[in-house]
């Protein structure tokens, strides 16, 4: 059973720990990360998730994402399911969320980064990601109009590609 911490909606900790999936009660909301790795030539690293998946199987999603677990911080969680999920040790250090986005839930923090990553030395956890890819603006998009990318609200993907150069961005 997986515990996430749970805070109200300035994002001030409850004290109180629930279920990942459980339903929450009013006022209650819980975090959940993604990692967006942008490549030196300005492309986007992305996931296929597992067919396995309940939520989104098969769809292709930004480089890693996954929840934050009870006692974590937004950055610990990022770090851990990019090991998990990648097979790479990712040091973020001090970087802080590059966005934030509210979701129905809770709270979305989006961190970015720079590296070129050898895609055939990534070590892919297959009960989540069945395989990876580097994708320009441009066909990440026409991945959104075809179905095969996750449901983004319209302009997200563009605004990520955009933040990629921007706000202290690390290149390590």
């Amino acid at each position: 059973m997986e515990l996430v911490d749970l805070y109200d909606e300035n994002r001030i900790p409850l004290g109180k720990t629930a279920e990942r999936h459980a339903p929450k009660g009013p006022g209650e909301y819980r975090l959940v990360v993604h990692v967006c790795a942008f490549d030196s030539r300005g492309r986007l690293l992305i996931q296929r998730r597992a067919e396995e998946k309940t939520v989104w199987p098969g769809r292709w999603d930004v480089s890693v994402g996954g929840g934050v677990d009870a006692g974590e911080t937004s950055r610990q969680a990022a770090e851990r399911e990019f090991r998990e999920e990648l097979g790479f040790p990712l040091d973020l250090g001090s970087l802080r969320q590059s966005v934030t986005v509210n979701f129905d839930g809770g709270f979305d923090d989006f961190f970015i980064i720079r590296r070129d990553f050898d895609l055939p030395s990534l070590v892919l956890q297959k009960e989540e990601v069945s395989e990876v890819r580097y994708v320009t603006e441009a066909e990440a998009e026409a991945m959104v109009l075809d179905g095969s990318f996750i449901p983004y609200p319209e302009g997200f993907l563009r605004f990520l590609f955009a933040m990629r150069d921007t706000f202290g961005f690390p290149t390590k």
